[in-house]
């Protein structure tokens, strides 16, 4: 498997705007450094079980550059290589800009439980203001849960029991061996023999 920061890729294949951080230092283990590993413990996979290239986003709900990304970007990115089977892109909370991040991203997988990961998911980013002024607080992630149909009374003691904090703390604690400083990081993950295949063929 190969892994590259997404500004290589882009000008290999994708030819839209990402804004990234580089990994620093990842972790030389290359038994650490696989597919299945990286995309466990994270969001749902959006797209196909067997997809050529995997996309593994570090990110925080309270980042305006994971913002931009979510809004200009993965739309595209989902058009193009997701809905077409080529690419897969799984979440990894990475969260460092405030005590909502943390609740936001417990919340994206109360949300899961109900089958409704992604919908929240982009709930959350569509509504992201300023950092921690109140639009990701236990309130409002409770009207988004509301707004999206989701039982109120499960997602509640979902977030009451804290049942995902160990969950998001570890996603954090994997962006740290990985190398992940900020938001968003991106690991790419490629077949062995990609690189000498036709990135035209993409």
């Amino acid at each position: 498997m190969y892994f590259i920061s997404i500004p290589i890729v882009v000008g290999m294949i994708l030819g839209i705007y990402v804004v990234s951080d580089l990994v620093e230092d990842p972790v030389n283990d290359q038994a650490l450094l696989t597919n299945e590993y990286l995309t466990n413990n994270g969001s749902p996979k959006n797209g196909f079980d067997d997809a050529v290239i995997s996309i593994v986003e570090f990110g925080d709900y309270q980042c305006t550059f994971c913002y931009k990304f979510h809004q200009n970007t993965l739309n595209a990115i989902k058009i193009q290589y997701i809905d077409t089977g080529k690419v897969s892109f799984v979440y990894r909370d990475f969260p460092l800009n405030g005590r909502d991040s943390i609740l936001a991203a417990e919340a994206s997988y109360c949300a899961d439980d109900q089958d409704m990961y992604w919908s929240y998911h982009f709930m959350l980013f569509n509504m992201q203001k300023e950092i921690d002024d109140g639009w990701a607080d236990r309130e409002s992630l409770n009207s988004y849960a509301f707004n999206l149909g989701l039982d109120l009374d499960e997602f509640r003691e979902c977030m009451d029991s804290s049942k995902y904090q160990d969950r998001v703390q570890s996603n954090y604690d994997e962006g740290v061996t990985q190398g992940v400083i900020s938001t968003p990081t991106f690991l790419i993950i490629l077949p062995s023999n990609f690189i000498s295949s036709d990135p035209g063929s993409m």
